[in-house]
């Protein structure tokens, strides 16, 4: 594994050359000090080998402080309109059960470095929060929450708190409130299904008892006419 990072900030470029052995790590190059580290004792043999190639380190120095950032750079250039597109997301609040914490849920935005917190009358809260880690969505945008203990809140004091997504670079905040009208979650059914299933169970109850009926007046009724008219004028 080879390559560099470069931190466009602070400048800072970090490189790396490393080699691993039956999934451990084996050696790495320092190319400050232009030696190779052993990170196991069976790695020391090659390590001194290698250490003994001067001309080949310089070239490995070269390449991972001077050549491995400048390609980077140009990459990051060429791609600089898609990289530094700041990317909003969507917020809800979703909650799983009336006893559960309130999860404030940001998806789809990009780059992955956003700020979440949850505020009480415009003050940052620390206690009663849970935040969660920024996780990547398979579309390449990221997503993170952030849960709020309501189990102490008062109806009356739901509209002091609301959540805050900053997303890094856009000046723009996100701020839902706090609003029971507005969490999503899958516990309970909404009130109308009930009236309707209550209705349904009815009509059938009724189709039930219709064809009973007709049966039963079916079973009763002469099987012809002669039958009729033994029971209108029955013999004596």
């Amino acid at each position: 594994m080879n390559g560099c990072n470069w931190d466009d900030e602070t400048g800072q470029i970090n490189a790396f050359n490393q080699y691993s052995y039956n999934g451990e790590d084996f050696l790495t190059f320092d190319p400050q000090r232009l030696t190779w580290i052993a990170l196991k004792p069976q790695a020391v043999i090659t390590k001194l080998r290698w250490d003994g190639e001067e001309d080949q380190l310089k070239c490995n120095k070269n390449f991972y402080v001077h050549e491995c950032p400048a390609f980077l750079k140009k990459y990051v250039q060429y791609g600089k309109n898609v990289l530094q597109t700041a990317v909003l997301p969507s917020v809800s609040l979703l909650q799983k059960s009336l006893s559960s914490p309130v999860s404030c849920h940001a998806t789809g935005f990009y780059p992955n470095r956003g700020l979440m917190f949850w505020r009480k009358d415009g003050e940052e809260l620390h206690e009663g929060v849970d935040p969660g880690e920024i996780l990547p969505n398979n579309d390449g945008t990221f997503q993170m929450s952030i849960d709020l203990n309501v189990s102490s809140v008062t109806p009356e004091d739901w509209e002091r708190y609301d959540c805050v997504f900053q997303l890094f670079g856009v000046n723009e905040y996100i701020i839902t409130k706090l609003d029971k009208t507005l969490i999503r979650t899958n516990w309970g059914k909404p009130a109308h299904i009930i009236p309707t299933a209550v209705v349904l169970a009815i009509v059938l109850i009724a189709a039930v008892a219709a064809v009973a009926v007709v049966a039963y007046k079916r079973k009763k009724a002469p099987a012809n006419a002669s039958e009729q008219s033994e029971t209108l004028n029955p013999q004596t």
